[in-house]
């Protein structure tokens, strides 16, 4: 096989026809500023071909649910494995979708407790066991026995009758079954609690639900108190006949009027409750035979609604499925658990050597699931997380973990920043993973910023120099030693310390109050006592599933939010949340798209498509037909493109596949009819604006204020690439979240406003950081104040004071580790913020 991927002419975007050879079964990065086409190289290039070209090898039967795949623009690549793309699109929002499902933990773990659970009585919670024959002779005498000396005396004619199961529940005649039964020799039956002779005509309504029992055989009491050899022998043969009829059920009529339902697989021996089949679909809340019915398996009342089922609490399951248990645990109580935590347990399951036995190989894989999981650092999230609620950077690790356990080889896995949402710690672990697919013989190439990745790559490749237009390039490719001489390198000058972000030569120190969260107890949170400082660039710090976003989003921000403008979002559990006083507004800026629809686009957004289409209106062209500004918009009917509704493209629904776009033959994309586009400003028409990058706008709308000072916004936080009409939905999360920064600092700013901010390095070359930090920074000057999540030490190392959570994440964090200046938390034992802190800071002053 070739010993390196060859790609030549690639056009694809802004790749200024790329021609690049890269070694195969090696660990390769991508650098470059944000827009430069790293993305366009690795995802829409190389992968989109080797995903096409898979799809070609199929058979005609299998493309043609597929469909075509259309060519990236290259001229040719060669030395393609197949391609896996791991990125950090949208995952699944369905409720049902947990980390469980999707790492397929949970099917091992119902087959696991379908065939070593032990079953308890739901009604008296006592453990049962499986009831041989004997066992159950044993029961029914005691039982005639009770009813006896309850009695104190046994009436003539008392009688125990044995009866089998046949129908329970069901709707139907049945005619063919009785006579069935007739004909087998059996003389009655019990029909919905009333005996009825065989030889007798029954006629049962066919809609009306019934249950049928067919009597296996009627004993004297007496003789069964008694029970002698012939008698024991008698009603043995009489169950054994009523399991074999009964579907492994017996349904026993003592003297006294007591039923009890003995089964040859699971019941209880005091109560008579008898299991349903323990099989791994009772384990399943997609499955009828194991959801809860009031809630059909959703753990809420409805789709729609937060609102706890009241019949499992949330547990999804029927009762009987969460009375099977595995070292004091069912089911649901090991899902709830994380994956730190189920290791442990599982570490320390006492079994018997019959349960090793049978339960050796689902255990390996479940505890390669969970160490794959704990390999990318994932420890601090349950099994029971929905995967509507994860992250990007989450959702990608997840689906890495997922890839290792195939164990695939000869594959070309192609990811994207794979190390967002991890503290400098977890990092060792996820490249340590990356660097294991790559030994085991597969090609891996990442799309990264990160130091530590960069650093322990094998290969570089740096596109730019720019972004957008003036990106494209390749700016120096090689081993990671030789472009990291390569002054040419960007990256490299950032790694090497000839370029840095600088540590600002002073804090701000002044006392501006605070907010002060008291007694905060949400989700792992330990009693929480901490002041966020006001008029302040501030950093919420620590490892990941350590607190952060809870006690800066669920538990500050929505108490701040709350408070100056209500809404039905309560905050995260705690005591108080003090200082509000001092502000007027709270922003919340993270990285949820800005929009779900095509038409939702940058332009929108920010409030910029108003003044371009009151502008448009006001042309003469536009004046002398009438036009008025709704006419330039593409959400009215008018002048937009009927066929496409504006969006530019008609979308075709795949039903099991995802839905494909396609570029709408009436307007070309361009999303308007042909009488507006005849409208021109400056030679432009309405589509032609939409298609302009931000860097190409600033400076067709020089002279139009209203505009020119939003697309500056946008230019400032590193968005100069972007199309003003780009689709919401082809947005990273990190450029979702800086549009939303960019229409924030357009606005005229009153100082007194909270900004909250999750990760927004995210996606960011060292350049970017530099860029988005001078902007946040004024924003602090202005007298606002600035809290982030964040882990990009070059971000923590120029905020004025830290909060670092931690020690540990999940049950092992919770608790503030050290507040203060950087360098407090670099000077602070047991901070692993503090430790890679430290080591920065160190550098940066050498």
């Amino acid at each position: 096989m070739q010993d390196k991927i060859v790609i030549k002419g690639a056009r694809e975007h802004n790749l200024k026809n790329i021609s690049l050879e890269l070694p195969r079964n090696k660990l390769i990065c991508f650098t470059g500023l944000s827009g430069s086409g790293k993305s366009s190289l690795a995802f829409d290039t190389i992968f989109a071909e080797g995903q096409r070209r898979y799809v070609e090898s199929l058979s005609a039967y299998a493309r043609q649910f597929l469909g075509n795949m259309q060519k990236p623009d290259v001229d040719e690549i060669e030395g393609l494995s197949p391609a896996i793309s791991i990125d950090q699109k949208a995952h699944s929002r369905n409720p049902r979708s947990t980390i469980a499902t999707i790492t397929e933990i949970y099917d091992y773990l119902r087959v696991l407790y379908a065939r070593i659970g032990e079953p308890h009585c739901v009604k008296c919670g006592r453990k049962i066991e499986k009831l041989t024959i004997d066992e159950m002779v044993d029961i029914v005498v005691r039982d005639v026995k009770k009813s006896k000396a309850e009695s104190k005396k046994t009436k003539t004619g008392e009688e125990v009758v044995i009866l089998a199961p046949i129908i329970r529940g069901r709707k139907g005649e049945y005619y063919q079954l009785l006579y069935d039964l007739y004909n087998a020799g059996f003389a009655k039956v019990r029909i919905d609690g009333k005996y009825h002779r065989l030889s007798e005509k029954v006629e049962l309504s066919r809609y009306k639900m019934h249950t049928i029992e067919v009597v296996i055989d009627t004993l004297p009491a007496s003789a069964v108190a008694e029970l002698n050899k012939d008698t024991r022998q008698r009603l043995a043969d009489a169950l054994e006949q009523a399991i074999q009829r009964g579907g492994d059920l017996a349904l026993i009529l003592t003297p006294n009027g007591e039923e009890r339902l003995l089964s040859s697989k699971f019941s209880c021996p005091d109560d008579g409750f008898s299991f349903p089949e323990i099989e791994p679909r009772l384990f399943s809340f997609n499955s009828p035979y194991g959801a809860c019915q009031a809630c059909s398996g959703l753990g809420t009342v409805d789709l729609f609604s937060d609102e706890v089922c009241t019949v499992c609490n949330g547990a999804r399951l029927r009762p009987e499925a969460l009375y099977v248990f595995i070292g004091g645990k069912s089911i649901v109580g090991m899902t709830i658990m994380s994956v730190d935590e189920s290791i442990k347990f599982l570490l320390e399951l006492q079994l018997t050597d019959r349960q090793k036995e049978i339960a050796a190989t689902i255990l390996k894989e479940i505890e390669n699931r969970l160490g794959f999981m704990l390999d990318v650092g994932l420890h601090y999230l349950t099994l029971n997380r929905t995967a509507g609620t994860l992250s990007g950077g989450e959702a990608q690790r997840i689906r890495l973990a997922s890839q290792i356990g195939s164990h695939l080889v000869g594959a070309m896995y192609v990811l994207d920043e794979p190390t967002i949402g991890l503290h400098q710690r977890d990092n060792e672990r996820l490249i340590e993973t990356l660097e294991n697919l790559r030994d085991l013989g597969n090609t891996v190439l990442v799309v990264e910023h990160d130091e530590d990745t960069i650093r322990r790559s094998d290969y570089m490749v740096e596109i730019g120099p720019g972004a957008g237009v003036h990106g494209g390039h390749v700016v120096a490719a090689g081993t990671t030693p030789e472009v990291f001489k390569d002054k040419k390198s960007r990256t490299a000058g950032y790694l090497r310390g000839d370029l840095k972000i600088e540590v600002p030569k002073e804090r701000r120190v002044k006392d501006a109050g605070a907010i002060k969260v008291r007694g905060a107890i949400e989700n792992n949170l330990k009693n929480v006592d901490v002041d966020f400082p006001l008029r302040k660039f501030v950093c919420v710090t620590g490892v990941s599933g350590s607190g952060k976003s809870t006690l800066a989003y669920d538990v500050m921000y929505k108490a701040v939010s709350k408070k100056l403008y209500g809404g039905k979002n309560d905050p995260g559990k705690h005591k108080a949340v003090l200082g509000l006083e001092y502000l007027d507004k709270a922003i919340l800026i993270d990285q949820g798209a800005i929009g779900r629809t095509s038409r939702s686009n940058p332009a929108t957004y920010t409030g910029a498509w108003m003044p371009i289409r009151e502008l448009f209106a006001a042309t003469e062209e536009a004046r002398f037909r009438g036009y008025k500004p709704g006419r330039f918009s593409f959400n009215v009917p008018g002048g937009r493109c009927d066929h496409c509704e504006g969006h530019g493209v008609i979308e075709i629904e795949m039903h099991f596949l995802p839905t494909v776009y396609v570029t709408c033959e009436v307007c070309k994309g361009k999303r308007f009819n042909r009488e507006t586009l005849e409208v021109q400003f400056k030679e432009k028409n309405i589509s032609d604006v939409l298609d302009m990058t931000v860097e190409v706008g600033l400076e067709f709308f020089k002279d139009v204020p209203e505009i020119h000072d939003k697309l500056k916004a946008m230019n400032e936080v590193g968005l100069s690439y972007i199309t003003l009409g780009q689709s919401a939905t082809t947005l990273s999360g990190g450029e979702a979240q800086r549009i939303k920064l960019a229409s924030e600092l357009s606005k005229r700013q009153t100082g007194r406003t909270l900004y909250l901010l999750d990760e927004p390095t995210t996606g960011l070359h060292f350049d970017d950081v530099k860029q988005l930090l001078e902007v946040l920074h004024k924003l602090v000057d202005k007298g606002n104040s600035m809290i982030i999540i964040e882990h990009n030490l070059d971000v923590i190392k120029t905020a004025d004071w830290l909060i670092d959570m931690g020690p540990e994440g999940g049950d092992g964090g919770g608790t503030v580790v050290a507040v203060g200046t950087p360098e407090d938390i670099a000077r602070k034992a047991g901070s692993h913020t503090g430790k890679y802190l430290r080591e920065i800071l160190a550098k940066d002053k050498s």
